[in-house]
């Protein structure tokens, strides 16, 4: 039965043994907010199951030492969006880090593989998916919730031990240690994204000036969102912002009058949104531009994922754990090796991938 943990002596208790591993999962609310709204902590240790709570005053305080303890290792599934409660919650980041869905692909078992597939896949235990939508600020929480949270560390254990020593055996841990260590970096040092522009398909077909003045206006939104922790769409969604780039209004009672006339405009934030559109970035001259794929990039496209697949096939990999179409554009367009393919990934494709950069133009 799992301990309901609703004092930061009685956490301090539990764990006073200093285990080597922890298993851990959050529970977050995030549909009306840019951050994530940490609701529950779910921690394993050693046969013990811990419920969390960090509303309780003090308790994300209490628990910001454990998770940077260098000495316990912290097992997860799919942590990304975890670790980002933990950061705005705790101040802190659970390192070192072992992600079970990160291992699983490393190992060979899946990639992007979800937490109640990998049980069964490992262990044979079936769980259920019944509480995925419950309120999880809600006090006190049902049982149902309970028994829901504590499954999600339940067996993490079990799975860290067989994808160990599968890793091991492939000799791929420093893999997974690199991957881990990058996850952790993007969340600790997110300062958003430099240039939102190439994330938006409708980019490709705009002019060089106004994919710049899209640019513009995605930071700011951006910078908005977080600041008055919103949803990005909240302030600005994706069809205004696109619209206000390719056809900008010539004053400020030009904007309004676009504002009025669109059912989710930020008309509150007119003056501000003036600015945004208007003001030149101090490095938009640098932005890559989003291109339509000419005939030519889409067939040396085609020829660097064909060489990828053929190497993931030998590696027992998943296409896309490898590389992306993504990064392999990226890669196409700039001819510099992105970071997310820095690593072990730019060590086991260079060879393969380099002469057909070199015949790409």
């Amino acid at each position: 039965m799992p301990y309901w943990i609703k004092q930061p002596a009685e956490l301090a208790e539990r764990l006073a043994q200093r285990p080597a591993r922890i298993g851990l999962d959050t529970e977050f609310v995030r549909e009306r907010t840019y951050w994530p709204q940490l609701a529950l902590v779910q921690m394993a240790v050693a046969d013990e199951i811990l419920l969390i709570d960090p509303l309780i005053p003090g308790m994300p305080q209490a628990l910001a030492p454990w998770l940077s303890d260098p000495a316990i290792l912290k097992v997860m599934h799919s942590a990304s969006e975890d670790l980002v409660a933990f950061k705005c919650a705790c101040g802190a980041l659970p390192r070192p880090l072992f992600d079970t869905q990160i291992g699983a692909g490393l190992a060979g078992i899946g990639a992007g593989m979800g937490y109640q597939k990998l049980v069964q896949e490992i262990t044979g235990v079936h769980l259920a998916k019944g509480e995925t939508r419950s309120d999880w600020l809600r006090r006190p929480l049902s049982p149902a919730q309970l028994d829901y949270a504590a499954d999600d560390v339940r067996h993490l254990f079990a799975i860290h031990d067989a994808l160990q020593e599968r890793l091991q055996t492939l000799d791929r841990s420093a893999w997974l240690h690199e991957d881990g260590e990058r996850l952790l970096g993007t969340v600790e040092h997110d300062e958003g994204e430099r240039w939102p522009h190439l994330g938006m398909r409708s980019a490709q077909f705009m002019d060089p000036p106004a994919q710049q003045r899209l640019l513009r206006l995605l930071r700011w939104r951006d910078v908005q969102a977080r600041h008055s922790d919103k949803p990005r769409s909240w302030i600005l969604d994706n069809e205004l912002a696109a619209t206000l780039a390719r056809f900008p209004p010539g004053d400020r009672h030009a904007l309004q009058a676009m504002l009025d006339k669109h059912p989710k405009a930020p008309r509150k934030l007119g003056d501000a949104l003036w600015q945004a559109l208007t003001t030149p970035l101090a490095d938009e001259a640098d932005a890559p531009l989003a291109l339509a794929a000419s005939d030519d990039n889409k067939a040396a496209l085609k020829r660097l994922q064909d060489a990828v697949s053929a190497r993931s096939a030998e590696l027992g990999l998943a296409d896309g754990l490898l590389a992306s179409r993504k990064h392999l554009e990226a890669l196409l367009e700039g001819g510099q090796w992105p970071q997310p393919l820095a690593g072990w990934r730019r060590r086991e494709l260079e060879a393969t991938l380099q002469p057909l950069l070199g015949s790409a133009g």
